[in-house]
């Protein structure tokens, strides 16, 4: 319970009408599922405008209003605040409802188009490891400690972020890692956060359906940048061409991460091979678990921000060489007959897809062949399906254009958009099959030993998503099955 004034406090609101001295329970933003004592927040969503729903919400025991727009008929015992944007105000209010939990914790915000997970994932294991109680937000799972939470998005609502922290906060946590979207920031879902530092690593392609152009997609990310205050630290890949764009007007202290340029944090790297990584970072030469030049700009970029959060190098180094990625992240499977490997990876971006690709080709013995399952998933950004297919056929022996989540489209439609990225000399190269089950039972049986399979899309997704019902399919269960029924 907090009186409602003193969630106002840092809301500035344009006007109150009513008593504002009154205890709000809960927080909510359906107005069906409400507390009573409720302060119910009314957005302007792309589909539905819940101020349409303020008597609903009354009705349903919500003393307290958040508008942008008053309604024409004012209630009496029911309290009214209009703001100017209540999706912004939602996470002030929440952050205040919960008492700040950021403020009592060191978050850490992780955004870019690919790596975000592997990020935040190792700098929760690697402080773990170090001996602290840390929180996860991201996108396979949350973490509150040793506790493991569903995940249903990127970056939860701002509400269930607040929750999330509270709860952190409550377990002793004293450091928080969380993936931070772009549809996130554009909704405000981080406001009420207090972050000491953020980490940008590369941008690609991605979400255009939603945010319309590739310069909209990069002013939100910089978004996070801008708002840091100076007490907080900002890391950015600069071998990444907008890398340098990201920290132009950030009042944090500046830090960058490279392979290839001069930078706060360098590595280089020695060996590059499956059984992991070498790297000359900071000017130890040390052995990571991880595969491929992407992990080594992740590592960069853990270590960087554990150096920016007080930790020993050295101490930093020997922990994390013991650390796996994140799951379904160039997760690996070797058949115990005939030596396949399959590679399960969430890559879902033409440059993601790229970079496990181009690892693979870059690590591969010259006999070896290369078989890609790839799909793309429905109602997203159309653009990257072509050319997702022609990298797929490009850097591969045999693609299997499949299925991954199709939502409400029809996924014959979307594989006819992926076929269109491979030219007329290639389709010999290519197999469509839109059921993932038997795609990736095919890729088992075209399987020479030693060959490399490739599966694509999904990753970590324990489910397949079509017509809205999201059916159990885990990929990784999928190749794991189907080695055993050819070993027998």
């Amino acid at each position: 319970m907090m009186l409602l004034s003193d969630i106002l406090l840092n809301l500035n609101p344009q006007q109150v009408v009513g008593n504002a001295h009154i205890e709000i329970a809960a927080i909510a933003m359906d107005s069906k599922s409400m507390d009573r004592g409720a302060l119910f927040v009314a957005m302007k969503g792309t589909k539905v405008d819940s101020h349409a729903f303020i008597d609903e919400a009354i009705e349903n025991g919500a003393t307290a209003i958040l508008v942008t727009q008053l309604p024409a008929v004012l209630k009496d015992g029911v309290c009214y605040v209009q703001v100017a944007d209540t999706h912004f105000a939602f996470g002030i209010a929440a952050s205040a409802f919960y008492s700040f939990p950021s403020q009592s914790m060191k978050v850490v915000g992780i955004t870019g188009t690919n790596g975000k997970t592997t990020v935040a994932t190792l700098l929760f294991n690697l402080f773990t490891s170090l001996g602290h109680t840390c929180g996860l937000i991201s996108t396979v799972q949350h973490h509150i400690g040793n506790k493991v939470v569903a995940s249903t998005h990127t970056t939860p609502n701002a509400l269930a972020i607040q929750q999330l922290m509270h709860e952190m906060k409550m377990a002793g946590c004293s450091y928080v890692f969380m993936e931070v979207s772009s549809h996130a920031i554009h909704q405000h879902r981080i406001a009420g956060i207090q972050f000491c530092g953020a980490v940008f690593t590369n941008i690609t392609h991605d979400h255009l359906d939603y945010h319309g152009t590739f310069d909209e997609y990069i002013r939100v990310k910089k978004l996070l940048f801008d708002h840091l205050p100076k007490e907080a630290f900002a890391i950015s890949n600069i071998d990444d061409k907008r890398g340098a764009v990201m920290l132009q007007n950030t009042a944090a202290l500046k830090c960058t991460y490279s392979l290839l340029s001069p930078a706060t944090f360098k590595a280089k790297i020695i060996e590059n091979n499956l059984t992991g990584l070498v790297l000359l970072m900071d000017g130890f030469e040390t052995h990571f678990r991880l595969i491929g030049k992407f992990n080594a700009y992740n590592l960069l970029a853990v270590f960087g921000v554990a150096i920016n959060l007080g930790q020993d190098k050295v101490n930093v180094l020997s922990h994390l060489s013991n650390l796996l990625g994140a799951k379904g992240r160039f997760e690996t499977y070797l058949s115990a007959k005939d030596r396949v490997l399959a590679i399960v990876d969430y890559a879902h971006t033409p440059d993601a897809l790229l970079n496990v690709l181009t690892t693979i080709q870059q690590l591969k013995v010259d006999d070896q062949q290369v078989i890609t399952v790839v799909g793309c998933g429905g109602n997203r950004d159309a653009d990257k399906r072509p050319l997702m297919a022609e990298v797929a056929v490009k850097y591969s022996n045999q693609v299997i254009l499949t299925s991954d989540n199709p939502r409400f489209e029809n996924p014959s439609t979307i594989l006819d958009q992926m076929e269109e990225g491979i030219s007329v000399s290639k389709k010999k190269f290519m197999l469509r099959i839109e059921d993932r089950a038997a795609a990736i039972q095919t890729a088992c049986l075209l399987a020479k030993p030693n060959d490399i399979i490739l599966i694509a899309g999904k990753g970590h997704e324990t489910y397949q998503e079509i017509n809205g019902i999201k059916h159990p399919f885990d990929d990784a269960q999928m190749i794991v099955d189907f080695f055993k029924t050819l070993e027998k």
